[in-house]
């Protein structure tokens, strides 16, 4: 069959189908994804609510070492991957793995503020300026307390 002939065939309001590359960069897109799947823990996949199907070929092809069996078992996830919305679990993985990155500066932000209020004269004050809910008593009695433990030699009192 001619591609001429192929086109008199499809009605004029259909929608134009995708090309042969629009479709194998998508499905590979769904494979990419479906190895990034393998670095997920089975407790945080079984959150995800994926096919049966799909979590046993996850599981199977942790255990493939070999390059070409893995290989095939990753094209066959994603052949799984095209039954399954990828949005939600592209937005699982981006929130899985900036969850550290939020903690550690949340942490910074933590310890520069420790840093300040035992070191500057009015870390105290600006800390009640950024915070003003923050109770200035108990505060105060904890920077005493860690100024005094430090002039001991003392560790840290938790």
């Amino acid at each position: 069959m001619f591609p001429a002939e192929k086109r008199q065939n499809v009605p004029d309001d259909a929608p134009p189908q995708p090309s042969k590359s629009v479709r194998k960069r998508a499905m590979h897109e769904l494979q990419a994804l479906g190895e990034r799947l393998l670095e997920v823990d089975s407790e945080r996949l079984a959150e995800l609510g994926l096919p049966e199907r799909l979590v046993d070929a996850i599981a199977q092809a942790r255990g493939i070492t070999r390059h070409e069996g893995r290989r095939r078992q990753l094209q066959f996830i994603g052949k799984l991957m095209r039954d399954v919305d990828p949005e939600p679990l592209k937005a699982a993985l981006i929130q899985w793995h900036s969850g550290p990155n939020r903690e550690r500066a949340r942490f910074a932000r933590l310890e520069q503020w420790r840093d300040q209020l035992l070191t500057e004269p009015d870390g105290l004050a600006r800390f009640l300026e950024a915070y003003p809910e923050a109770d200035r008593i108990v505060l105060s009695n904890l920077i005493d307390e860690a100024h005094s433990e430090r002039k001991r030699g003392q560790p840290p009192h938790k």
